[in-house]
């Protein structure tokens, strides 16, 4: 499908904190074309660069999250550079989403597939409508579901990753928790509740806690455990010299709410 000139690929709100990024092709089920994943790749930087920014959440127009990458593109341009440009641009967006400061949530209705699944399985945080599904179905059109491969197997396991991967198969939404690929299933009426709800508890802690938190979090699951315990030692340290988590434990010991100043 194409996208209307006046209509932006990436739509973008911010209240109270919280940056809402709004996949804007409703017609191609938000598929991500090299224009879409450059417009987040150029948001995500601006988020980084911004302190007031402390949740972001990943959004989808229309009937769909994410239908992967955009297959009329890729066969409009059957040309090895642009294959090898489309490809390293997703996995940039991917590991700029992990190296973000601030947690991104996946808001889910409708299908994540490909590498819309694989969207859901990089945000550090997913929640589903009742109603959405998930596939790599790759398989069933000769292009194997390599880079999503990547994300999901870092998110539910091996066995699982493999069946979604070799079956290409529509996975619910109750299945896809159960699996750990997202972590709440709400009736879809109640989903943009349940996102602004987490949203608001994540964006009320400190900024600075936040940040050494996400960092940690993937850096220790790439070490072995004693090195991952060292490594970790050596954060909470750091973070216990923190303003932020001076004043968190004041206030606790004082029972009054925290004043973070994000250093």
């Amino acid at each position: 499908m194409i996208q209307a000139s006046d209509e932006p690929v990436l739509l973008r709100e911010e209240r109270d904190g919280i940056v809402r990024l709004t996949l804007n092709r409703p017609r191609a089920r938000n598929a991500l074309s090299l224009a879409m994943m450059e417009a987040l790749l150029h948001a995500l930087e601006a988020v980084r660069a911004d302190p007031a920014v402390r949740v972001v959440i990943l959004a989808g127009a229309g009937p769909a999250f994410c239908a992967g990458h955009d297959l009329k593109e890729l066969r409009s341009r059957p040309e090895r550079p642009f294959y090898e440009k489309t490809f390293a641009t997703c996995a940039r967006l991917m590991q700029t989403i992990l190296a973000l400061p601030q947690p991104v949530i996946a808001r889910v209705h409708g299908v994540a597939t490909a590498a819309g699944c694989q969207l859901v399985a990089t945000c550090d945080l997913a929640v589903a409508g009742d109603s959405a599904r998930f596939a790599t179905p790759g398989v069933n059109i000769g292009l194997f579901c390599s880079t999503p491969m990547v994300a999901l197997a870092r998110n539910v396991g091996r066995k699982a990753a493999m069946e979604m991967l070799l079956l290409g198969e529509l996975v619910d939404a109750p299945t896809a928790k159960a699996l750990g690929l997202v972590n709440r299933v709400v009736p879809d009426e109640r989903l943009d509740a349940e996102v602004e709800a987490m949203a608001r508890t994540i964006a009320s802690k400190s900024p600075l806690t936040l940040k050494i938190g996400k960092e940690a979090f993937y850096r220790q699951l790439e070490l072995p455990v004693a090195e991952a315990y060292a490594y970790t030692a050596r954060v909470m340290t750091e973070n216990m010299l923190a303003r932020d988590a001076a004043e968190g434990i004041d206030a606790f010991l004082e029972k009054r709410a925290p004043v973070w100043c994000g250093a």
